[in-house]
C-alpha cells in the first residue's frame, strides 16, 4: 500500500511503525474471510482491510477522528485472526493499537462512553475493587432487564453465581518444587482472574511444583496492562506493565528465572509484546528481557515431563483462545497435553473464530459479542463434550454464560490428571 507521510510525521516512532505496517498491506482481502465482525456485519469498513484504509486516512491527514471511524475501529475485537491469515505479514495488532491511542488522545467520546471506559479502567485491573464490583453486580443482576443500556446489562450479567474467596496463593511468595528442582519460574497471577476464578492459579502452582518447578509470585507484579492498552490508555497501561517488568527483572537478577509463565493468554500476548511497547522508553532493555522469557503455561509444560495418563473416558471440547492461537501462534500444545493426560480432545467447527469475549469487548460491544458467543457455543455443543477447556479466563466466562456444559481451564484438567483435585466445575 502506498503511503504519503511527511518526513516530519515519520519522526514520530508510532507513525513510523504504522507506515511500515501499512506499506506491507497489498489489499488482497484474505483477512476478510476470517474476520468475525465482517462475517457478522458484512460491512467492508468492519473488516481489517477496511479499518486499515480508515487508519491510514486518519493518520496521514492528522485528522481529528470522527464518530464513524471510531465506531468501526471500536468494533474490532483484536482477535488477530487477520494476522494468521495475512500472506504479507501485516502486523495489524501494532497498527490498531496505535490507532486506539491516537483516538483516545484526540476524540471526545460521548459522556456515557467516557464514564463507562473510566469505570472499566479503574476497576477491572484491580482485584479488590473488581470483587466489590462483582458483589454489587450480583445484587443488581435480578433487575438487569430494567436497565436500558445494553452495556450496563452486560456488566450485570458478567457477575458469576459465586464469587470465590481470596486465594492466599496469589500473595507474593515462593513455592518450592516437589522433588528435584528443574526450573525456577515466576507465575503471573493476573488481575481479573484473581477475582473471577482462583482455581486456575491454584491448579497451575500445584501442577508446576509437581513437575519440578519452583514457582515465584513476585512482589509488585500485577495487571499486565492489556485492558487499558486496548482502550488506547497508553499511560495507564505502561505504568502497570512497568511494575511487572521491575518485579520480574528483580527476580531475574536475584535468584534467576527460567520463565515468566502466564495462564491467561490475553495477558501472555501483551507481556510478549513488552519489548515493542517500551522500545522507545528507558525500560526498553528490561522490557525486552522479560518478553524474551515470557511463556504461556502450555509452552512451559511442553518443556517438562508431563506423565502419560490413562484413558479418562472424558470428551474435552478444546476452545482455542484467539490470543493464544493468533496472538501467540500456539495452536497444538494445549491439545497435545490434554491427549497425553488421557482425555479425548475434539474441536468445534470454525475454531479460528472469536467467542466474542476479547477483554472488555463483551462489555463495550454487547450485541456483536452476544452473536459471536451464540455461534461459538453452538459449535462447541455440537461436539457433545463432557467438558469445555480453554486457556483464557475471558473466554471461559463468555462461553460459560451461554452453555450448561462445564467450562474449565486446561491446567485444571492437567492438574487433576496428574494427582490434583477434580475441578470444582465438573459434576
Amino acid at each position: 500500500m502506498q503511503t504519503n507521510f511527511t518526513e516530519q510525521q515519520l519522526r514520530d516512532p508510532g507513525i513510523s511503525r504504522a507506515n511500515e505496517i501499512l506499506r506491507a498491506c497489498v489489499h488482497c482481502g484474505f483477512c476478510t474471510a476470517t474476520c468475525p465482525t465482517y462475517q457478522i456485519l458484512g460491512d467492508e469498513l468492519d473488516s481489517p482491510r477496511g479499518r486499515i484504509y480508515q487508519i491510514k486516512d486518519m493518520l496521514e491527514n492528522e485528522r481529528v477522528p470522527d464518530a464513524k471511524t471510531v465506531k468501526h475501529i471500536d468494533r474490532c475485537l483484536s482477535c488477530l485472526a487477520c494476522m494468521t491469515t495475512c500472506p504479507s505479514g501485516v502486523h495489524y495488532m501494532h497498527l490498531v493499537d496505535h490507532a486506539r491511542e491516537y483516538i483516545e488522545e484526540r476524540y471526545k467520546r460521548p459522556l456515557g462512553d467516557r464514564v463507562l471506559r473510566w469505570i472499566l479502567a479503574r476497576i477491572l485491573p484491580y482485584p479488590g475493587r473488581f470483587r466489590l464490583a462483582l458483589l454489587g453486580a450480583k445484587i443488581g443482576r435480578p433487575f438487569r432487564r430494567l436497565v436500558p443500556d445494553a452495556r450496563l446489562r452486560a456488566m450485570l450479567e458478567m457477575a458469576p453465581k459465586e464469587i470465590p474467596p481470596v486465594s492466599r496463593n496469589d500473595d507474593p511468595q515462593t513455592f518450592a518444587a516437589k522433588g528435584e528442582r528443574k526450573m525456577r519460574v515466576a507465575l503471573m497471577t493476573g488481575c481479573a482472574q484473581k477475582a473471577l476464578n482462583t482455581d486456575i492459579n491454584d491448579a497451575t502452582i500445584r501442577l508446576l511444583r509437581r513437575l519440578g518447578c519452583e514457582v515465584v509470585v513476585a512482589k509488585g507484579a500485577g495487571c499486565c496492562g492489556a485492558l487499558t492498552h486496548h482502550m488506547g490508555k497508553t499511560g495507564e497501561s505502561h505504568a502497570t506493565a512497568a511494575r511487572n517488568i521491575r518485579a520480574w527483572v528483580a527476580e531475574m537478577d536475584g535468584e534467576g528465572l527460567d520463565a515468566v509463565v502466564i495462564n491467561t493468554s490475553g495477558c501472555g500476548t501483551t507481556v510478549k509484546d513488552y519489548g515493542h511497547m517500551f522500545r522507545n522508553e528507558p525500560l526498553a532493555k528490561e522490557a525486552a528481557r522479560v518478553a524474551g522469557i515470557a511463556m504461556d503455561v502450555s509452552e512451559l509444560l511442553m518443556k517438562l515431563d508431563l506423565p502419560e495418563g490413562n484413558n479418562r473416558d472424558m470428551r474435552v471440547a478444546y476452545h482455542a483462545a484467539c490470543s493464544l492461537q493468533h496472538g501467540q501462534q500456539i495452536k497444538t500444545y494445549p491439545k497435545d497435553l490434554l491427549k497425553k493426560a488421557g482425555f479425548e480432545v475434539v474441536e468445534p467447527a470454525d475454531s479460528h473464530l472469536c467467542c466474542g469475549s476479547a477483554g472488555t469487548y463483551n462489555l463495550l460491544q454487547p450485541e456483536i459479542s452476544a452473536q459471536l458467543k451464540q455461534r461459538k457455543v453452538r459449535t462447541l455443543e455440537a461436539r457433545e463434550p463432557d467438558v469445555i477447556a480453554a486457556g483464557n479466563i475471558g473466554c471461559m466466562m463468555q462461553i460459560g454464560s451461554g452453555t450448561g456444559v462445564p467450562v474449565v481451564h486446561t491446567v485444571e484438567l492437567l492438574d487433576w490428571a496428574t494427582g490434583g483435585p477434580r475441578p470444582r466445575a465438573l459434576p
